[in-house]
């Protein structure tokens, strides 16, 4: 079984409830996976061993997190060349954080990112069925890509 780290940062719960839901789309592809807030990684030791890599953080003033930032910096330590990959986010307005993400993961990493982009929704939709949707769909296909 092939496993899975979720990391992510929320301070709403929005950025959050996206995680777990982007959890149970891995978990219906077959996948074990962990989840994690950024303030649960110490170091890039927490970050190594698994198959693939979901990083999330809302947008706050067209940028991501501080927290966030720091942990890219850890990750970066990890070595994830050639691992499975995606990125994700919610937003009000902007929503620059999750294609920021992304695009650290696919060509500072040089990570193997899925197809699909990065996930990026408002908090309206998060909170929806569509929005419970699209992040289940978005884990299946990391999921999917790792088989």
């Amino acid at each position: 079984m092939k496993k899975v780290l979720i990391v992510y940062s929320s301070r709403t719960g929005k950025t959050e409830t996206m995680a777990n839901y982007l959890a149970e789309g891995l978990r219906f592809a077959a996948c074990e996976v962990t989840v994690k807030k950024i303030s649960e990684i110490d170091n890039e030791e927490d970050i190594v061993g698994y198959d693939g890599y979901l990083f999330g953080c809302p947008t706050y003033h067209k940028d991501m997190t501080a927290g966030m930032k720091q942990f890219l910096f850890k990750a970066e330590l990890a070595n994830l060349v050639g691992k499975i990959g995606g990125a994700f986010g919610s937003h009000t307005h902007s929503g620059e954080s999750a294609p920021m993400i992304y695009d650290t993961m696919l060509h500072v990493f040089k990570m193997d990112m899925t197809d699909l982009g990065a996930l990026n929704l408002t908090e309206a939709q998060v909170g929806s069925t569509d929005g419970l949707k699209a992040c289940q769909e978005y884990g299946r296909a990391v999921g999917g890509k790792m088989a």
